[in-house]
């Protein structure tokens, strides 16, 4: 008896399908260099991203299902409590100390995304959203346990990583597109409680919101691209507003500077 398949939905992937215990995903350029880091990582003893175990008769790229809750939109209250926050900081510490030791396979090709200037650290996964992170019920509530979808995965510097997750977790966003229960968040009061968990250095503290500033600017010329070149989910994000949230989010960000860096630079208190 076959297994049924269904349908997993994210923000731009396409045909990802659950069949039983596995994940199976349709093969792009990108996943022989995606499937090196994942088997890195699981070598490396990080054990909170997916397994790669081959592929199917269809030519699918076959994964392990990391069983748990993924928050759909309207986020729930428990996505954006300040445990979860600390949580997950702590969780893209440990993927990045474990990807540091990577060395990608010769000719690896990676998505072509936003990407900070210089050289890179690491390959990070670029695309901690909501949708590409796993909870798991702990004692009292349910708290980030995985990373999944490495799709967007290419070389990156630590900090370019953080702002990326910032951007969705904090968030560096206008209130008006924030979710409800993200609306009355001090957000510069949870950059600096991510940092601080995460233990990102002062050099980097002093270059975060000027790298945010970048990447906005890169991720909204990026996304129009394309949105018209590739369509598909691109186009739906492109279609739904996306580039009216980069620009005012880019214009809360210029507004809030001060802010933040007083916060993140210890000059006011958490609370």
């Amino acid at each position: 008896m076959s297994v049924r398949e269904i349908p997993l939905i994210g923000d731009v992937s396409e045909g990802v399908v659950r069949v039983g215990a596995t994940v199976r995903r349709p093969m792009r350029s990108t996943s022989p260099s995606v499937h090196a880091l994942l088997r890195h990582l699981e070598s490396a003893g990080f054990d909170r991203a997916p397994r790669v175990l081959g592929t199917d008769e269809r030519g699918r790229a076959i994964l392990t299902y990391v069983e748990g809750v993924v928050p759909a939109h309207p986020l729930p209250a428990y996505a954006v409590s300040d445990e979860a926050l600390i949580t997950l900081a702590r969780l893209l510490r440990r993927f990045h100390d474990a990807a540091a030791s990577f060395r990608p396979p010769p000719g690896a090709v990676w998505e072509d995304g936003s990407a900070p200037e210089g050289p890179a650290e690491l390959v990070g996964h670029c695309d901690v959203t909501p949708a590409n992170v796993v909870f798991r019920k702990t004692t009292h509530e349910l708290l980030p346990y995985a990373l999944i979808d490495f799709d967007m995965a290419r070389p990156t510097t630590r900090l370019f990583d953080v702002v990326t997750t910032l951007r969705h977790w904090a968030p560096l966003a206008d209130p008006l597109d924030r979710d409800p229960v993200q609306r009355f968040l001090d957000a510069a009061a949870r950059v600096r409680a991510f940092c601080d968990a995460y233990g990102l250095p002062p050099r980097d503290r002093l270059m975060l919101v000027e790298t945010a500033r970048m990447r906005f600017g890169r991720s909204y010329a990026l996304m129009r691209d394309r949105a018209r070149t590739l369509g598909g989910g691109w186009a739906r994000m492109w279609d739904g507003g996306a580039g009216g949230r980069i620009r005012r989010a880019a214009a809360w960000l210029d507004a809030n500077e001060d802010a933040i860096q007083r916060r993140l630079l210890g000059d006011e208190p958490l609370s």
